[in-house]
């Protein structure tokens, strides 16, 4: 079981970004493998460091973790960043920036980069209510960059060849010196000549000239899971931009949109829902149809209910993310009057109210349409 996030940061759940952006920082300057050489687990709790700073540094992210924990955020689609890095280096430059390297954070010179990784990708998808119930998988499209397909992501032109790069003697990296505090650093990146291949075109696509990239448009299957919020993103690792060569593809994230209905309205895990019922139903009591999202189920409605109760069908509502469970549903009665009555329903009616007690009048106790609502929900 991962450890709470909060509890790697060593900062409590009110901290605010400054804070734990502070504490993250400090964890860094303290585990950097090439510092804390003589702890082997250094690289490894800097990584599960990394990944509490991604979580809570993000509002929505540290939201959802707040609600409903490492599972909440599995269940979203959410998968660490640090995970996929393979050195310290990486990782940094994600969360802090290229110029923000281990010659900056202890107050030094830069280091080398490293092949650049590709750029996320953004989409949105609207989906109606009733597929939040059961999950669904949708075919997105966006436009990203891949490998080009006329030289295959070579960057040379097909039938020319591909010679050793002179910057790094076809190593594919170079090596500079940094100095800090601690003394010397040595650090290793991709070439830039050749962006980490060792080997570069004679003669450069026409296509992508060289780059071995180009633009087209991707198709992605989306699994959205059950019991998603309107407005929670799903990431896709390694779906976005592709990078350099030597570089990790980019993210693609998935906005959520959930559709308005005609029906329901959303209440979390709960359902809410108006049944209109003639007043003589609401006087004598029945067994009435409901709408949920299973179709329709009856329900007793008790003699004498008034406009504005609530009756629950329990278990008809959503689930959510980290609970099979589902919520209820709370359809509010709405009595309809008569509008037309001809003489002799007229005649009963004024026969009737006749004959009403005391018991019957309208009281300024009984509590309001939507407080009657509010009070459901507590």
């Amino acid at each position: 079981m991962p450890r709470d996030y909060y509890e790697v940061l060593g900062v409590d759940q009110g901290a605010d970004a400054t804070a734990i952006k502070k504490a993250f920082r400090g964890l860094a300057r303290e585990l950097h493998p090439d510092v804390n050489t003589h702890d082997p687990r250094a690289e490894e709790q800097f990584k599960e460091a990394a990944e509490a700073y991604e979580v809570l540094s993000d509002p929505e992210r540290r939201r959802t973790y707040d609600a409903f924990g490492h599972e909440g955020l599995r269940s979203g689609g959410y998968e660490s960043r640090a995970a996929g890095f393979g050195s310290f280096q990486d990782i940094f430059d994600t969360f802090f920036g290229s110029e923000g390297g281990f010659g900056d954070l202890f107050g030094g010179g830069g280091s080398a980069r490293g092949p650049a990784g590709g750029g996320d990708v953004a989409v949105s998808v609207e989906i109606p209510l009733a597929e939040v119930l059961t999950g669904i998988s949708r075919e997105v499209e966006f436009e990203a960059v891949i490998a080009c397909e006329h030289c295959r992501g070579n960057g040379a032109e097909p039938g020319t060849p591909i010679v050793t790069c002179e910057t790094c003697g076809g190593a594919g990296q170079v090596r500079q010196v940094s100095r800090t505090p601690f003394g010397q650093v040595m650090r290793t990146g991709s070439c830039p000549t050749c962006s980490g291949a060792g080997k570069s075109a004679e003669s450069p696509c026409e296509v992508c000239r060289g780059k071995g990239r180009q633009v087209s448009t991707r198709g992605w299957e989306v699994d959205i899971p059950a019991g998603i919020e309107h407005g929670q993103r799903i990431r896709i690792s390694g779906a976005g931009h592709e990078g350099e060569v030597g570089g990790r593809s980019g993210d693609l994230y998935v906005q959520i949109a959930i559709a308005p209905s005609d029906d329901f309205h959303r209440e979390g895990r709960d359902l809410v829902t108006v049944v209109e019922i003639p007043t003589t139903t609401a006087m004598l009591g029945a067994r009435i149809d409901v709408p949920t999202l299973d179709g329709e189920r009856q329900v007793e409605v008790e003699p004498g209910a008034q406009h504005g109760e609530t009756v629950k069908l329990a278990s008809q509502g959503l689930p959510s993310l980290n609970r099979p469970s589902r919520g209820d549903l709370h359809a509010v009665l709405k009595l309809v009057t008569p509008v037309k009555l001809d003489d002799e329903q007229r005649d009963l009616v004024e026969r009737l109210d006749g004959t009403l007690g005391p018991q019957n009048e309208p009281s300024a106790a009984r509590k309001g349409l939507f407080e009657r609502v509010r009070q459901a929900f507590r």
